[in-house]
């Protein structure tokens, strides 16, 4: 078995957890393989010697049988720019703070990677959003490609900005708002939820449009089929407005057109079996723990 190791930030407690996952997998004789931005900080960092023999990688293949997401939800974010559609499960080691889609946290990481090893995952399959635009499309980076959400911003301004709103070529409306969000169903627990968007299950066929403090009062939420094509034309008093796709905000022009469909492939999450979605809900956003005899 061959497997990938990434993360975006290094802490000291950061070691701990490392020298867990990689003692696990060197017991089972995995072949190891750390993103090499992240090898260079950890090394950086002193946690591995400069001399030691790990490989590293820029991109990933499909020889890769596993992922490992060291952080929190915003790196599995960024985890999923480098799957692609080449079908590698993620699986997430919580050390960041809530966790929705990192399940594996700190104090379960031997247990659960044991699991994991012996085959006893499951996978979920995300939805994602594709991201193109007018002008400066280029800006959007090579995976214009969206797990949770495409929100639009204002960008130096106190004022309100206009975004029209067309849905498969038909005009839906125009809010006057601080911004709108568009979110697949795994989005829907992140930015659109503290916006009054709902929460929706994973496999369920659907966007989300969400206004971000809208000037009307009657402006909610809509939920749309994820076949349907999205057009947005921004407009403000600036010379730009800010387009975040998940982790990553990009400064577009005034009066861009921004378009947005579902993605021809999915990215997979690898959780343990009994974790489903509602599981996970249930004690990060709901209810607590499960109360029944």
């Amino acid at each position: 078995m061959k497997v990938g190791i990434f993360g975006q930030s290094y802490y000291p407690q950061t070691q701990k957890y490392l020298q867990q996952l990689l003692g696990v997998l060197k017991k089972h004789q995995i072949d190891i393989r750390f993103e090499k931005k992240y090898l260079e900080m950890i090394i950086a960092n002193e946690f591995i010697d400069p001399s030691s023999d790990y490989d590293s990688f820029e991109s990933l293949d499909k020889t890769y049988d596993l992922l490992f997401s060291i952080g929190g939800d915003g790196t599995i974010l960024s985890a999923a720019s480098l799957v692609k559609d080449l079908e590698i499960p993620i699986i997430g080691i919580n050390t960041g703070r809530l966790g929705f889609l990192a399940t594996i946290h700190d104090n379960e990481i031997e247990s659960r990677i044991e699991e994991v090893l012996n085959g006893n995952y499951s996978i979920s399959k995300r939805s994602l959003m594709k991201v193109e635009a007018s002008e400066n499309n280029e800006k959007l980076g090579p995976f214009n490609y969206a797990l949770n959400d495409l929100a639009i911003n204002r960008k130096d301004t106190t004022s309100m900005i206009t975004i029209e709103v067309w849905l498969n070529d038909e005009y839906l409306n125009a809010y006057w708002a601080d911004g709108l969000i568009i979110s697949t169903p795994t989005g829907s627990t992140g930015y659109s939820l503290s916006c009054g968007g709902p929460i929706i299950t994973p496999k369920t066929n659907s966007f989300v449009i969400s206004p971000i403090a809208p000037h009307n009062l009657n402006a909610r939420p809509l939920i749309i089929p994820d076949d349907t094509e999205v057009k947005l034309r921004i407009s403000s008093r600036e010379d730009s407005f800010l387009a975040s796709i998940d982790a990553r905000t990009i400064a577009m022009p005034n009066n861009c057109e921004i378009y947005i469909k579902k993605a021809d492939f999915k990215i997979g999450l690898a959780t343990q079996k009994e974790d489903s979605f509602l599981t996970t809900l249930r004690k990060k956003l709901l209810w607590g723990e499960d109360k029944r005899n």
